[in-house]
């Protein structure tokens, strides 16, 4: 071959390869540690448009705020299982603006209420019946309402049990809609591993619509418009999670919990979020993270350093 042509070739393999490698992912800066002392097993970090960021610490029952420029942090909401109050919070979510809406459980009777950024309960219902495990997390029974998204005058959750993928309730519990099929999974036999196999992460697309992350099972994610109507569907594939998803069983084991003996079935999905863009970042429960565009395709894959964060972020 002769020289030229040689170089030509090698000029197109090595983009190619290096392609093929992940990016790390690696802290470029921190909260001050005379701040995050104050907190006990933070599980959600997000902020608002304003530069306000706020921290869902699940073991302290409160919701914390620090300043745009991480020099002071202070108690929003405390604990309590009386309304204004929080207790067995299981997810937060922060709407541009600043107000929040937190999923907790007093007496493990499922309940929502909506905080001004100040902390003023703006709004709440309670869900009816009681707090049901569904998915398993290590240690962490995931109960009942594992995930939702605040858009400022409703709030989104994933509950199958009602026979659509994304409900979307208004600030006092009124079922506005309910959308999304839920996928089949070959356990119709089966209603509590069904409905743990439909469990996943809705998500308001900034640029227009929603999304569908699957937490557990065939990893796979849904596109929707503004009206709820499916715009596409993508099964999520790559190297880095062929193990993964090998490996995932067919059938699952039960264990005895308060509520009987339910099926322990294990999330693939770790967390999900869209950023300002449109893009869609899926985190599985091993270390990488595939970034798609607004179409639905993949434009990059992330691994996560040897130092991971707890903290769930906010874009």
């Amino acid at each position: 071959m002769r020289p030229h042509l040689i170089a030509l070739a090698a000029a197109l393999v090595v983009p190619t390869v290096a392609a093929l490698e992940p990016d790390v992912l690696r802290s470029t800066g921190a909260v001050p540690p005379h701040l995050t002392g104050r907190f006990r097993s933070p599980a959600g970090f997000q902020q608002s448009a304003s530069g306000q960021y706020f921290v869902f610490d699940r073991a302290a029952h409160a919701i914390y705020g620090i300043d745009a420029r991480q020099t002071s942090t202070w108690e929003i909401v405390r604990i309590g299982p009386e309304p204004g109050r929080i207790i067995d919070a299981t997810a937060f979510s922060v709407e541009p603006g600043g107000s929040f809406a937190v999923a907790d459980a007093p007496s493990n009777r499922e309940r929502v209420q909506i905080f001004s950024a100040t902390g003023d309960r703006l709004g709440g219902f309670t869900l009816p019946g009681l707090s049901k495990p569904r998915v398993m997390f290590g240690n962490v029974v995931l109960n009942g309402v594992g995930t939702l998204q605040f858009t400022g005058s409703a709030v989104l959750m994933s509950q199958p049990e009602n026979g659509a993928l994304i409900t979307e309730y208004s600030l006092y519990g009124g079922v506005k809609r309910a959308f999304g099929r839920l996928r089949q999974t070959g356990q119709d036999d089966d209603r509590d591993v069904q409905l743990a196999l439909n469990s996943g992460i809705p998500l308001i697309d900034p640029t227009g619509g929603f999304f569908f992350v699957f937490q557990t099972g065939e990893p796979t994610f849904q596109k929707y418009d503004a009206n709820g109507v499916l715009l596409f569907e993508r099964h999520i594939e790559g190297r880095e999670i062929d193990e993964l998803v090998g490996n995932l069983p067919t059938r699952w084991p039960r264990r005895r919990t308060s509520e009987g003996e339910l099926p322990f079935v294990t999330p693939t999905v770790r967390t999900a979020a869209v950023d300002r863009a449109g893009n869609l970042w899926v985190t599985f429960v091993v270390p990488y993270t595939y970034v798609y565009d607004r179409d639905g395709d993949k434009i990059r894959t992330v691994q996560r350093s040897s130092v991971s964060c707890r903290w769930r972020s906010s874009w």
